[in-house]
């Protein structure tokens, strides 16, 4: 059944983690917010987000996280979504956010994996629909 199934690539479509005050747990620690962007003139509809870590701790030991899911109706065209925030502590892990949506009856997906250590400030790039500054993975 799944190879009856056309899965063409997705274009336009990216994950972004930005510094967000708004979004610290604790006074005196760097909130970050992941959000979901939309870069083309359409808009996605039935936005499934899958997100989890996974990796290994400083001393060695293997380390997976809870799978959070979030779902949008709808992301407008050249827009973009705050998905969750992102405990800095989770740096260290693979962070992975899987993306599934419709366009029309035809279904996407990726997957977005930030390796880890590459959410750092030494990362960060203008991103044009934020206005501010982030780490892009597309």
């Amino acid at each position: 059944m799944k190879e009856h199934i056309k899965f063409d690539p997705v274009e336009g479509v990216t994950i972004a983690v930005v510094p967000e005050e708004a979004a610290a747990t604790e006074e005196g620690k760097e909130g970050w917010l992941v959000y979901l962007i939309n870069h083309n003139d359409h808009a996605l509809q039935n936005v499934i987000v899958n997100s989890h870590g996974y990796g290994t701790q400083p001393d060695g030991e293997n380390v997976k996280t809870s799978t959070l899911r979030h779902v949008f109706a709808e992301v407008e065209p050249r827009s973009a979504v705050p998905v969750e925030p992102i405990d800095p502590a989770l740096f260290h892990l693979n962070n992975q956010y899987w993306v599934s949506y419709y366009l029309d009856a035809q279904i996407f997906d990726k997957k977005f994996i930030f390796v880890p250590d590459s959410i750092v400030s030494a990362n960060l790039t203008h991103i044009s629909l934020l206005g501010r500054e982030g780490v892009l993975h597309s």
